[in-house]
């Protein structure tokens, strides 16, 4: 990995395009610590000292959330107007036939993505600034919202925290395009470990040393077992029949019989289906932000009472919260595993190859036999994926059986200075990356080639 990097700052195309890339998560950071007009900064910091959640979703948003800053809500409007155009796809014949179109088509859904985006960040950029409110109990975070007492500014808020996003967006695919990583995600390990650093300090400055050994321990397992899952493959042999490629100096001429493998990865996934049950989490409860009765107040009618209820689910403080989040992670795991394996169309190329894997006939066979390996597979990297988002609760029961622990039930507390889903997040971008690094490294060494050759 490091000869790699060195290797890649001795090239001047690719030093300037990772250059450019720490130049635009500069850009990023640098916005994330502006403000939006109105906060109450005193409410906001004891609300954030007061709810251990809070803190956990400002440490993936890289503190952006704890100013309040118009890129409060990073990417993760984006990231839910992907699911839903994902989810929409399968029951929609137009989406489908966009999917097929090839690179146009991806560039059509991607511009719908867009579009789709604009109202969900409107939407959750008033349901946070509502649902904070609420959690500080009644304190408003702003000092002038709500579209009764105050509209315009209200809407401005919205309109600003909106192009936040936009922006944010726009930063990511900046950054996808100079080929060393996916934008979006290396944007959201930007703001997972720019506040690691202050919280290990904290730990040491306050001599929480057995929550600190704890965290190395449990991250360094969690890392190795990243790594070998990430990285874990199934081979499938497949034999590419003889060809005859017609006459020679009177003879017939003919390719032997070649055997290779394909690579079936365990984790095909990756971290999507983390980031979109997480996504998908938040989503429901900013909608019942809207409909919840006033702090000190119960809920009276059937709407509070619904919107009561979805808020106690998917509150982390309770133990049904962890279970759904789970379930959540292994079927969007299968659900994105399949996707992505059916866009590739396997056994037709296969087919049209002159290739097949040994024992299975070619056609609907071989994809049905493609299809149960990747499954049985999946299943792997299902269960480790869902492990891994609930591996903080799981750290913070064991904690708690410890007195003098500063762990918590439901996020680690202390101990998970990172959480583990932002963990996965970190080793999987730094996987991805180094492997788009490599790739690169690798097409300019066989291009000079090339050019010696020729030259030669």
């Amino acid at each position: 990995m490091i000869q790699a990097v060195r290797s890649a700052f001795a090239l001047p195309d690719l030093r300037k395009k990772i250059l450019i890339t720490f130049l635009i998560l500069a850009i990023y950071r640098l916005f994330a610590h502006v403000p939006v007009p109105g906060v109450n900064s005193e409410a906001l910091d004891q609300l954030f000292q007061s709810n251990q959640l809070l803190g956990l979703l400002d440490l993936l948003s890289g503190g952006a959330m704890a100013n309040f800053s118009v890129m409060a809500m990073g990417v993760y409007p984006y990231i839910t107007a992907q699911i839903i155009i994902q989810l929409l796809t399968p029951i929609i014949p137009q989406l489908q036939e966009m999917q097929q179109e090839g690179e146009a088509g991806r560039a059509k859904l991607n511009r719908f993505t867009w579009y789709l985006t604009v109202p969900m960040a409107a939407l959750q950029a008033y349901g946070q600034a509502v649902i904070m409110t609420q959690m500080s109990g009644g304190v408003p975070i702003l000092q002038q919202f709500g579209f009764r007492d105050a509209p315009l500014t209200t809407f401005a808020i919205m309109i600003t925290m909106t192009a936040g996003t936009l922006f944010a967006v726009w930063l990511g695919e900046l950054i996808t395009e100079q080929r060393i990583g996916n934008g979006t995600s290396i944007i959201i390990l930007g703001g997972i470990v720019t506040r690691l650093p202050q919280s290990i300090l904290n730990q040491i400055v306050a001599q929480r040393w057995i929550e600190l050994i704890v965290f190395v321990v449990i991250t360094l397992i969690t890392v190795i077992g990243i790594v070998i899952v990430q990285e874990g493959k199934l081979m499938i042999w497949v034999q590419y029949s003889s060809r005859t490629l017609g006459q020679r100096g009177g003879r017939l001429r003919q390719t032997r019989s070649v055997r290779t493998h394909i690579p079936l990865r365990v984790n095909m996934a990756g971290m999507i289906p983390l980031i979109f049950a997480q996504s998908l989490m938040v989503f429901p409860s900013t909608i019942a932000g809207y409909f919840m009765a006033p702090v000190g107040q119960d809920p009276a009618g059937f709407v509070q009472t619904a919107a009561f209820w979805v808020d106690q689910i998917l509150n982390p403080q309770y133990n049904v919260y962890w279970p759904l989040y789970f379930l959540l992670v292994v079927g969007f795991t299968y659900f994105y595993t399949d996707t992505i394996f059916q866009q590739q169309n396997m056994a037709e190329n296969l087919r049209k190859q002159g290739a097949s894997i040994p024992g299975i006939r070619p056609g609907k066979r071989t994809e049905a036999y493609l299809t149960q390996k990747v499954r049985r597979i999946t299943l792997v990297g299902a269960l480790f994926l869902g492990t891994v988002a609930i591996l903080p609760w799981l750290v913070g029961l064991f904690m708690s059986l410890f007195p003098g622990t500063t762990g918590s039930a439901y996020s680690g507390g202390g101990v998970m200075l990172i959480s583990s889903t932002g963990l996965l997040i970190t080793v999987g971008v730094v996987l991805d990356t180094m492997r788009q690094l490599e790739a690169q490294l690798q097409m300019r060494h066989y291009d000079k080639f090339l050019r010696k050759g020729i030259l030669g």
